[in-house]
């Protein structure tokens, strides 16, 4: 597993309002205050961090962003993930980071 730290924690998945929005679920803003604090100086531009994500049996190299609007956080899922763990907007998810 890629990543020293490991977060699990369980959102909601919703979508941007945006036509053809893409799909996110938020991080608690407690976890990711405190990976902010550990982490801030790893992050590359636009306040994104590398993680590799758990969600049910996929798992996949992604990235978390800073949502400075939202103070926290977000994990964008792609289609392919959606479709294989039968994810929908709404529905609360069980996720494991390793950042």
């Amino acid at each position: 597993m890629s990543g020293k730290l490991k977060y699990t924690f369980s959102e909601k998945i919703w979508q941007h309002s945006a036509p053809g929005g893409w799909y996110f679920i938020s991080l608690p803003e407690k976890m990711a205050k405190e990976i902010r604090a550990a982490l801030q100086s790893e992050e590359e531009g636009w306040g994104r961090l590398k993680a590799t994500a758990v969600i049910g049996s996929s798992q996949w190299k992604t990235a978390i962003w800073f949502d400075t609007k939202k103070n926290t956080y977000l994990l964008p899922l792609k289609a392919e993930i959606r479709k294989k763990e039968n994810l929908t907007a709404g529905k609360p998810v069980e996720v494991t980071l390793w950042l």
